[in-house]
């Protein structure tokens, strides 16, 4: 199916009739289509598809051999894709007949997944996109949040969205919602798509934190210690310390902060003094790593402890940068801006994971994960940043590989 008749004007794209031809019979979303139309883009949302000039296509245009398709998504209309922060995550796909919104993912092999549900109709999809954008900008009805931290505005800001999008549920006329949704937010909670669960959810705990003195973040007053339980905390001494560790608000955050000893992603070096990564491979490994393989300035590195069997986990003792160094490869890369914002990313996993337990959030692992990734780049771009930073750094991130990995389960409660 092809056009060439698509129009943009307003920045909005809209089709013909006789462009929508027998593929679009839903009334409503012909009326959508070729009325109001769609954006160009969001930051969630692209409509590339259409607005190249491709206008709608089925699934099984897009994939070499359509026989291996299911015949509910062959039919299944190409308009457009979940956009994360460096790439398309997932197709979105309209149904023509029902006027229902899905996601699905292709594949480099003639498969197509299932579909999952997105929205009930393209207006609602719109809506819903809206919505979570304005939280994430504080605009709009959530204008009021700007410059708000803690527990108190987070949980104000999950309950605020997910009471406004199943409202935006239940007045869509091609939802099942019942009318009362809004008004039962828990009950029905697990009647939105699960991308718009989760961003009720996960994309407020970018709140949780305000601006520190020295640092990224001044993390709420004993919120690792509620989070984890408060024997499960270490906090460092004076002796802990290399002379190298210089930067004060490091030190300041180890002693009175702390982090996690175990924390799950991570494992602190809690029996002896915090060694350089040299002073690490001397004592601990030697032969292991030669001085001519370690990373420029290694005498400033301080190992924290271990990410990985084979990565550590590093602080510039200079700048405060946490980094993490791959022995694998003999490669350091950034891992956090610095030890506040590796305690966000610590606390928003073992957030998620109870979020997990209640909502079953991992049945959606793609999208949770780019959530995720995408929550943590609000408060720390510098860990989901893939322009390397020096000739040696490929671009590989830690956060966002960990998240993606779903053989492995980071993510899973």
């Amino acid at each position: 199916m092809s056009t060439s008749t698509t129009t943009e004007s307003s920045g909005t794209i809209t089709l013909t009739d006789e462009e929508l031809g027998p593929y679009v019979t839903h009334a409503g979303t012909r009326q959508w289509l070729t009325g109001p139309g769609l954006p160009h883009g969001s930051a969630l949302l692209g409509f590339g598809a259409l607005r190249e000039g491709a206008g709608l296509r089925r699934a099984a245009e897009l994939v070499a051999d359509a026989g291996v398709l299911a015949q509910e998504l062959r039919d299944q209309l190409v308009i457009g894709s979940l956009r994360t922060l460096d790439r398309d995550l997932e197709s979105i796909v309209l149904d023509g007949t029902t006027g229902e919104i899905s996601t699905t993912s292709f594949h480099g092999t003639p498969v197509v997944t299932d579909l999952s549900p997105l929205a009930p109709s393209l207006e609602a999809l719109l809506r819903f996109a809206e919505a979570t954008e304005e939280l994430v900008e504080s605009r709009g009805r959530f204008a009021r949040f700007e410059g708000r931290v803690g527990p108190k505005p987070v949980a104000a800001m999950q309950s605020e969205l997910t009471s406004h999008l199943t409202s935006l549920l239940a007045a869509d006329p091609a939802s099942d919602s019942p009318p009362d949704s809004a008004s039962a937010e828990s009950r029905h909670l697990p009647q939105l798509a699960p991308y718009w669960r989760m961003a009720a959810l996960i994309r407020p705990l970018a709140r949780i934190a305000g601006p520190g003195d020295g640092l990224a973040l001044s993390l709420p007053r004993r919120l690792l210690d509620e989070e984890f339980g408060a024997g499960e905390i270490m906090r460092f001494e004076e002796v802990d310390f290399s002379a190298t560790l210089v930067h004060e608000p490091t030190r300041r955050f180890l002693k009175e902060v702390g982090l996690p000893e175990d924390g799950f992603m991570f494992q602190l070096d809690t029996e002896v003094a915090l060694p350089t990564l040299p002073e690490y491979y001397a004592e601990e490994r030697p032969g292991f790593v030669t001085a001519a393989e370690l990373p420029a300035d290694a005498d400033r590195l301080i190992r924290l402890g271990q990410l990985l069997e084979d990565t550590s986990l590093v602080v510039d003792g200079t700048t405060g940068a946490i980094l993490c160094w791959s022995e694998r490869d003999r490669t350091l890369r950034p891992l956090n801006a610095d030890i506040s914002t590796l305690a966000f990313t610590v606390w928003l996993i073992h957030r998620e994971k109870a979020l997990d337990a209640q909502y079953d959030l991992t049945a959606s692992y793609t999208q949770l994960a780019a959530t995720m990734t995408e929550t943590l780049a609000t408060v720390d771009p510098i860990a989901c940043d893939r322009t390397p930073t020096t000739p040696d750094d490929d671009g590989w991130r830690y956060w966002p590989e960990i998240f993606e990995d779903q053989q492995n389960g980071t993510l899973y409660a």
